[in-house]
Parts: structure tokens; C-alpha cells; sequence
């Protein structure tokens, strides 16, 4: 082996042109304000937020084992200043790159308040998930104790997240809400966007491959199981060809109603109270309440009366 060839410095690429060529193929795609500010949110960070949210809203299950009434509190107390102050800073970067980039101070005030409206919505989230470990517990016969629903369920992990996330949506925070709902997805396979609203009571058994769009509405003592996907059937563009942003596009589900596993429910469309889609059952046109289809029931209908009116 030639002395030349065990140089180390001794590479086949030009690594200064490459830079500049990577520097030109950023500068020519650069998102508006991204020259000004170049704070961005911290995905690490929001994980750890998300963690110690977490443990202030169960402390029995993800914060201290051992404790009492009083240090208890003293925990909570604890763990809630320290993750609004690091939200605070997270808010803030959002805001100064999104929002805010030539005006800091703004940025920081705006963040300020965004987070003291967020922390009175905490008492609230707390409650809408306590009726969903109910709902949990009463609609999945194997789930034997409220402390396993919390500590495996992926479905009510992926619903902590999607509670946070949605507060933070609903008090128009860039950014982070679309963070914290990717967190729950890679973790559980559970795609709830942000932006959807859904009721008391929810319970999303199993869980793996369920997609709820962003303008979803679901209603109270909804089940949904694995593979069901609330979606879009088609998407406005404008003149120019770009998707239109924001108006409604997914469906309503109505109170107490059922979906089973693979079921495909697409376009604003209204799913009546107290009805039920069997599995992989594919629907496109609203249901008056109390309907019931399934695979079967299509084919039937499809054989005699020609065609299933979904």
C-alpha cells in the first residue's frame, strides 16, 4: 500500500464545493423569515415537555411511587413549573420564526400568554381523560384495571397527546401542535391530527393505523378500532393549482357511534348518532342515526337492489 493511499485527508469529494452547493440549494428554498430568525422549536425538548405534562397529569403512574397528599402536590407543583417555563421557551421559538421574526420581545410576551392559557385548560384535559380511561375500561372486556389502560393502552397514550396538542392548536401555537401529535404517531402508528375535535369518552381500541384528519368532529362514547381512517374524499385547489387550506374536508361522527377495524369513512359527510360500520367497510355518503352496515349488507344490496347508497 502507497504511502499516499493511507493519508487520511485523501478523500474523492471537493467538501468546500459541496458545502456552497448545499448552502445555494438552501438559500433558494428558504421558507419566508427564515434568514431573520433562526430559532427553531426543539423536537427533543417538546418530548421532554410532553414527559413531565405527562407525570403532572397522572403523577401516580408516570411521576413518584412513593408519596402523599403532600408531596404529591409539592411534585406536581414542581414538575408543572418546570415543564410551562420550558414550554414557554418553545412557544417562543415558534412564534419568533413563525410569527414574530424581527420583534423578540413580542415573540416572548406573546409566548407568556399563550402558556398561562394553556396551563388553565391543564384541570380540564385531566377530566375529558379520565371519562376516556372509562370509556376504555368499559368497552374492551380484556382491560382489567384503569392502571393498565394508562400504562398500555397506545389509544390513550396517543389521546394524551392529541388533548395537549389539540389546546395548543386551539390557541393557534405554530408548530408545536403538529409536533407533539408526530410524537404520539411514531410511537403508538396513531395519526390524530391536532385540529380534530373530539368528544368525552373516546376510546380508539388496539389503535395501529387509525388516521383522524384535521377537521374531524367526533362526537361523545365514540369506538374506533385499528386501521380506520376519518379522511378527506377530495381536496379543493385554487386557481394557481394549491390546495385550499383549511375548510372542512372530514367526516362527523355523531354521538355513540361504532366503527370496526379497516373501516374507510371520507369527505365532510355526517355519520348519524348510535350507528355502526362494520370492518373494512368503505363510506362515502352521510348516515341517518341508528344505521348499521357491513361488507355483507353492501353485497346484498349491491345483488338485489343495485347498489349500496354508501
Amino acid at each position: 500500500m502507497s504511502k499516499e493511499s493511507k493519508t487520511p485527508d485523501a478523500t474523492p469529494w471537493d467538501l468546500s464545493q459541496l458545502v456552497a452547493a448545499l448552502r445555494q440549494a438552501r438559500d433558494g428554498h428558504a421558507e419566508a423569515g427564515e434568514g431573520r430568525a433562526r430559532e427553531r422549536p426543539s423536537r427533543d425538548a417538546m418530548a421532554e415537555i410532553l414527559r413531565d405534562l405527562r407525570a403532572v397529569l397522572f403523577p401516580t403512574h408516570f411521576g413518584i411511587a412513593d408519596y402523599t397528599d403532600t408531596s404529591l402536590d409539592f411534585f406536581v407543583g414542581n414538575r408543572l413549573d418546570g415543564a410551562l417555563r420550558a414550554l414557554t421557551e418553545q412557544v417562543r421559538r415558534s412564534l419568533r420564526y413563525a410569527i414574530h421574526p424581527e420583534a423578540p420581545q413580542q415573540a416572548l410576551q406573546h409566548a407568556r400568554e399563550l402558556v398561562k392559557a394553556f396551563a388553565e385548560r391543564l384541570p380540564h384535559v385531566r377530566s375529558l381523560l379520565e371519562t376516556d380511561l372509562r370509556a376504555a375500561y368499559e368497552g374492551d372486556p380484556a382491560a382489567s384495571s384503569r392502571s393498565e389502560i394508562l400504562l398500555c393502552y397506545p389509544g390513550v397514550s396517543a389521546l394524551i397527546n392529541h388533548r395537549l396538542a389539540h389546546e395548543l392548536y386551539t390557541l393557534r401555537v405554530p408548530l408545536l401542535p403538529r409536533i407533539v401529535a408526530e410524537q404520539a404517531h411514531s410511537v403508538t402508528g396513531i395519526d390524530i391530527h391536532p385540529g380534530a375535535q373530539i368528544g368525552e369518552r373516546f376510546f380508539i381500541d388496539h389503535g395501529t393505523g387509525v388516521v383522524i384528519g384535521e377537521t374531524a368532529i367526533i362526537g361523545a362514547r365514540v369506538r374506533l378500532y385499528q386501521g380506520v381512517t376519518l379522511g378527506a374524499r377530495r381536496f379543493t385547489a385554487d386557481e394557481d393549482g394549491v390546495l385550499v387550506k383549511g375548510q372542512p374536508r372530514h367526516p362527523i361522527i355523531e354521538d355513540d357511534v361504532v366503527i370496526y377495524a379497516g373501516a374507510t369513512v371520507l369527505g365532510r359527510i355526517t355519520i348519524g348518532r348510535g350507528s355502526t360500520i362494520g370492518g373494512n367497510v368503505w363510506v362515502t355518503q352521510s348516515m341517518p342515526a341508528g344505521s348499521h352496515i357491513s361488507q355483507a349488507k353492501i353485497r346484498h344490496e349491491d345483488m338485489y337492489e343495485g347498489g349500496g347508497g354508501i
